[in-house]
């Protein structure tokens, strides 16, 4: 008899809601004519919201993210 059971990882679930958040920021960064790396690079370095537009809730959304959490799945996605 087979193991049927499902299994799936919490960290796959967040990294998906951040990759999510994290494109949504970036085009609403886009559609204010900012450059969206810039900004979000900005932002991570200083946590200074201002680096982020309120357009479309943008600033609220990067504001649920963990810092921590964002920088070491960008790190882990680039090693890849």
């Amino acid at each position: 008899m087979t193991d049927k059971t499902q299994t799936f990882r919490i960290n796959d679930e967040k990294e998906d809601v951040m990759k999510e958040t994290l494109t949504q920021v970036f085009d609403a960064l886009r559609e204010k004519g900012y450059n969206p790396i810039n900004q979000i690079v900005g932002y991570l370095l200083s946590e200074d919201p201002t680096y982020i537009t309120t357009h479309n809730n943008a600033r609220s959304l990067i504001r649920r993210i963990d810092r921590d959490e964002l920088l070491s799945a960008m790190v882990k996605s680039y090693l890849d």
